[in-house]
């Protein structure tokens, strides 16, 4: 069976694992601790970094946006880059945002600062970087809530990339606790949306020792 090398709160991981999760294709999940830089893992992935997908037939893909793309090329019954040509650029154009500019903004000073850190033996958080997460964090809920507001998904008619892709950074900062709903009342009815698809269980699923969730995290109706 395919193999997924993951972190549970990693975004980029999780991300991987909702489309696989949606493209109902089956698959086993293995924790890798990147730190530990593993020569056996660095044969797979270089840039030792997660998630790694590796397929039945030995092919190792790295790097979540390559495994997406492939993914959809790969198995299209599902397809998940949009309907229309201007739905898949801005599919492309929502996951390098989220990817991207919100992770540099928010998931990185946030989760990175308290969790990740951590983990890594890193040190203790930074009081500023976590100031300036939580203020991206309430610009992107804003923009998010735009979104969810003008269209049925946020890059148009259909669920796409762009909707997991940014599910999977606000699931990890949720489980943390960081994520104040209350700023954009149509982003918590869009997450509620598509965190009661069945592809998300596996997420809403994830504990890690040492932490506790919200209550509000797996709750459907929160």
């Amino acid at each position: 069976m395919r193999t997924l090398y993951h972190l549970p709160l990693s975004p980029f991981s999780r991300k991987v694992r909702l489309v696989l999760a949606e493209k109902r294709l089956p698959f086993d999940l293995r924790t890798e601790r990147v730190w530990e830089r593993r020569p056996d893992y660095l044969e797979l992935n270089p840039a030792g970094t997660v998630p790694t997908l590796v397929e039945d037939n030995g092919l190792a893909i790295a790097d979540s946006g390559v495994i997406c793309e492939y993914l959809d090329e790969a198995y299209p019954d599902t397809p998940l880059l949009g309907r229309t040509l201007a739905e898949r650029v801005e599919a492309r154009r929502l996951v390098a945002w989220f990817d991207g500019k919100f992770a540099a903004e928010a998931t990185r000073n946030l989760l990175g600062e308290k969790v990740m850190k951590r983990m890594a033996g890193r040190g203790n958080p930074d009081a500023a970087a976590m100031r300036t997460g939580y203020l991206g964090l309430r610009y992107h809920l804003e923009y998010l809530g735009w979104l969810a507001e003008t269209r049925k998904w946020l890059a148009g008619s259909a669920i796409s990339m762009a909707d997991f892709c940014a599910a999977a950074h606000l699931s990890c900062l949720d489980f943390i606790g960081d994520v104040d709903w209350s700023i954009s009342q149509a982003a918590r009815d869009w997450y509620a949306r598509i965190k009661s698809r069945p592809s998300f269980r596996g997420v809403l699923g994830d504990r890690v020792p040492g932490m506790t969730a919200p209550a509000h995290y797996d709750d459907l109706d929160f």
